[in-house]
């Protein structure tokens, strides 16, 4: 049974017969159509990876980055509408004041993955407003140093990862992430392979240039969410260029 078009995706509080709220699925569109976004969890940490689409030469390089900080051991990594990830990033970030000021400790990965959840998921509720165009990918250090990795779809569901890709190339991402011994990598390989997972997964013939956004949480961070220093940035970039033309000449 199909229900395009007959009205049942005018609201987000609407069902179709069938059982699907079509707005919702709009709103994975949007995500599927944006530059991919890729977050490890690894042994001694977490690193996320985002493929930036330049959509002008005119932009400043480094505006309107896709990966934020929500709390010094937290950060998030968003594929999709721009502004909605901005808007999740500050909601992120007053859930984890708030926490803060009440109960004098930093929140967990788990909670504030939760808490979102909770947000994006009212956001389906009511025919007033739309559901947001965008994923996020969540990633946090506890005290212990024990890394989390979460991500949190439009629809307000969230599930735990150990690796998890979102945006137009997640299914060449997923593929290559199953193949990582991820329990027993270490960050600074992670760097890497999320960076040649980030170029493969970029089309060149169809998409346009792109800048590759690349932070870690670890001990060499002292576990919090910065982003990689550009030497090491820089020689995951060339890395990942050798692997591509290696592959070509196969």
């Amino acid at each position: 049974m199909t229900s395009i078009g007959t009205g049942y995706d005018l609201a987000v509080s609407t069902y179709s017969p069938d059982g699907r709220v079509f707005q919702v699925e709009y709103a994975n569109k949007a995500v599927d159509n944006a530059g991919t976004a890729v977050g490890l969890r690894v042994k001694d940490g977490i690193v996320l990876a985002v493929e930036k689409l330049v959509q002008s030469k005119l932009l400043v390089p480094g505006a309107n980055r896709r990966i934020q900080s929500a709390d010094l051991h937290i950060g998030i990594a968003s594929a999709g509408l721009i502004a909605d990830g901005r808007h999740l990033v500050k909601r992120a970030r007053d859930e984890a004041q708030s926490w803060r000021d009440i109960y004098r400790q930093p929140i967990s990965g788990k909670t504030i993955a939760d808490r979102l959840g909770q947000y994006v998921s009212a956001y389906t509720l009511y025919s007033s407003v739309r559901p947001f165009g965008c994923s996020t990918i969540v990633g946090a250090m506890n005290d212990e140093g024990v890394p989390s990795l979460y991500m949190i779809e439009p629809s307000g569901v969230y599930w735990g990862y150990h690796g998890c890709a979102v945006g137009k190339g997640k299914s060449v991402a997923k593929t290559e992430i199953e193949k990582l011994d991820l329990s027993n990598m270490t960050v600074r390989e992670a760097v890497n392979q999320i960076t040649r997972i980030i170029y493969t997964c970029h089309d060149e013939a169809k998409d346009k240039d792109f800048e590759l956004e690349l932070s870690w949480i670890c001990a060499e961070s002292r576990n919090k969410h910065q982003f990689v220093p550009e030497d090491i940035k820089q020689e995951a970039e060339r890395l990942a260029k050798e692997s591509l033309d290696e592959e070509m000449e196969d």
